[in-house]
C-alpha cells in the first residue's frame, strides 16, 4: 500500500517542470529519485526479512550492503567489537558491502542514463570485482575460525513517507548547492563537493548527476565525480569500523575499505586525465 502511494499517487501528481532556476531538476525528477533509491532498499528489506539466509555464506551482508553499505558496516563492526576478536567472518561482510555497492551505483545510475552507466561500468566493475575478491578471501579465512556466522542486518522497512519526504529534501539541497557550487568555482568546485559528500549518503548527489542535475561538465568529469564520491564514502567507512569495532579487532577490514577507496581515486584520476587531455 505505501509503495503503491509512492508510485501510483504521488509520483503522477507532482509536476514535471522546473518550478525554480536554481536547479535544473524537477519535483517529478525529485519524487522519480525517491521511487528507485526506496524501491531497492524495499526488496533488499524484503528479502532480509523473509528469506532465511542467516548462515547463507555472505548473501546477509550482500543483501544489507544492497540496503546500505555504512549501516551494514557499523552493525557489523560492532559485532567485532562484542566478539573481542578480529573475525575474518565479520571483515568478509564489511568488505563484501561495500563491493555491492558498487553494483548498486551502478543499477541506480542506469535506471536514468543507461549511456553515461555505460561509461562507468569499467570501473565500478573492477571496484566490485577487487571488493569481492577480498571478501571471499576473508571468508575463507573464517572458515578455519568455525565460527557461528551471523552477517544479517536489521532493516527498517524504507517505504515510510516521512523517509521519502526527507530523502526528497535532502536531494533537492544537493541539487541546489551543486548547481551553486559549479557557477561559481567550475567542475573544480564540484570535485570537492563529491569529495564532501561521501562522509553522508551518496545517493541523493549520485542521481542528482545521473539525472543531469549538473549541466556544463562533461560525462567522464561527472564518472570522476561519482567514483571520487564512492571513495569517500568508503574512507568514512573505514573510519567507523575502527571506531565501533576498534582498532585491534576492525583494522584489516578498514585496511582493505581504503585500498577500495585508493582504487576509486586512482580511476577517477583516469577519467579527470583522458578529460583534460581531449
Amino acid at each position: 500500500g505505501k509503495f503503491l502511494i509512492l508510485v501510483g499517487i504521488i509520483l503522477p501528481l507532482v509536476p514535471n517542470h522546473p518550478v525554480t532556476a536554481a536547479t535544473p531538476l524537477t519535483p517529478y525528477h525529485v519524487w522519480l529519485a525517491v521511487v528507485a533509491v526506496c524501491t531497492l532498499s524495499y526488496l533488499s528489506y524484503l528479502l532480509q526479512k523473509y528469506l532465511p539466509a542467516r548462515n547463507t555464506a555472505l548473501l546477509p551482508a550482500v543483501l544489507g550492503g544492497i540496503y546500505s553499505s555504512t549501516a551494514t558496516t557499523v552493525v557489523l563492526a560492532k559485532r567485532q567489537r562484542e566478539a573481542s576478536a578480529a573475525r575474518s567472518d565479520l571483515a568478509a561482510g564489511i568488505v563484501a558491502a561495500t563491493a555491492v555497492m558498487y553494483l548498486r551505483l551502478g543499477v541506480i545510475i542506469a535506471l536514468f542514463d543507461l549511456h553515461f552507466a555505460r561509461d562507468l561500468a569499467p570501473a565500478l566493475g573492477t571496484l566490485f570485482v577487487v571488493g569481492a575478491t577480498l571478501a571471499t578471501y576473508e571468508w575463507r579465512k573464517s572458515a578455519e575460525q568455525q565460527s557461528d556466522t551471523n552477517l544479517q542486518v536489521p532493516a527498517i522497512n524504507p517505504l515510510q513517507i516521512p523517509t521519502a519526504i526527507t530523502f526528497a529534501v535532502i536531494f533537492v539541497v544537493i541539487s541546489v548547492v551543486t548547481e551553486l557550487i559549479r557557477t561559481a568555482f567550475g567542475q573544480t568546485g564540484v570535485l570537492v563537493l563529491s569529495a564532501l559528500v561521501g562522509a553522508t549518503d551518496i545517493d541523493p548527489f549520485v542521481i542528482n548527476i545521473a539525472q543531469g542535475g549538473v549541466p556544463g561538465l562533461s560525462a567522464t568529469m561527472l564518472s570522476a565525480a561519482i567514483l571520487i564520491a564512492a571513495s569517500s564514502n568508503n574512507i568514512a567507512k573505514a573510519t567507523y569500523a575502527l571506531s565501533f569495532g576498534g582498532v585491534e579487532f576492525s583494522r584489516r577490514p578498514a585496511l582493505m575499505l581504503l585500498a577500495l577507496a585508493t582504487l576509486g581515486f586512482a580511476a577517477a584520476a583516469v577519467y579527470i586525465l583522458s578529460t583534460t587531455q581531449v
